[in-house]
């Protein structure tokens, strides 16, 4: 393949990691504590050696996939009127702790297992202030959790809600749609804003993202277009010089 192929291969490329990320952000949509996603992309232009470039000539330029970055815009807060479901208001993420670690996030959507910990949708413990899992008693019955992340029951103070944050969120690993892995270590809120009663939902706009995934299946198409007609042009010419002989 020519030139132009490589690069029509490239631009196809691009385009279809381009369309996974919208269909994954509107999969999302109401996924609570969900950031939308934007690919970033980047050109590498190749320049031919010793060779002159001809009147008018462009660089030759490749589409490269370069990273994705995450919209930090928060979600609208809906009321719930759970007393364990909560959400931030402002910065920061909830901790939980996982089979490969502890993992941080948006999500504030928590239950009581069957021990009585404070638990996410997927059953992952909630840590405190210390890192640990929050447990109740078997008589905790009226639980309030205070804008500062503190947890009490009638029989008094349970723990701290672990609210942190982190100096670059750009840096944060998503890992399925709710929780995120972090490298660098992350720094306490020392004075969160959390409500009670309330989930923070999605940042994503569906009508916005499906005007975006319009755009670039049309993009898509433009580009598959062009694939075919150059595969057009080259048969073309094989079989002119194949006559020719």
């Amino acid at each position: 393949m020519d030139t132009p192929g490589y690069i029509i291969l490239s631009r196809l490329g691009a385009q279809l990691r381009a369309t996974e990320v919208l269909a994954n952000n509107m999969a999302n949509a109401d996924t609570p504590g969900f950031r939308a996603q934007r690919p970033i992309f980047a050109q590498a232009v190749e320049r031919q050696r010793d060779v002159a470039a001809p009147a008018g000539a462009r660089p030759v330029a490749y589409a490269i996939d370069r990273a994705t970055w995450m919209e930090l815009t928060p979600g609208v807060l809906g009321v719930t009127g759970n007393p364990l479901d909560v959400a931030i208001r402002g910065d920061g993420f909830f901790a939980v702790e996982t089979p490969d670690g502890e993992r941080y996030t948006r999500a504030g959507r928590f239950a009581l297992d069957g021990q009585r910990r404070l638990v996410d949708a997927d059953g992952q413990a909630v840590l405190d202030a210390r890192g640990t899992p929050i447990g109740f008693a078997a008589g905790d019955t009226r639980i309030e959790i205070q804008g500062d992340g503190t947890v009490r029951t009638e029989n008094g103070v349970v723990g701290r809600l672990r609210v942190v944050r982190f100096d670059d969120p750009q840096a944060l690993r998503p890992e399925g749609a709710r929780l995120f892995a972090a490298d660098d270590p992350p720094l306490p809120v020392d004075r969160p804003n959390l409500v009670q009663g309330s989930v923070e939902g999605s940042n994503v706009s569906p009508v916005l993202e499906l005007t975006r995934l319009t755009g670039e299946l049309r993009e898509f198409q433009f580009a598959a277009q062009f694939a075919e007609r150059e595969g057009e042009r080259l048969q073309t010419a094989v079989e002119r010089i194949l006559r020719r002989r």
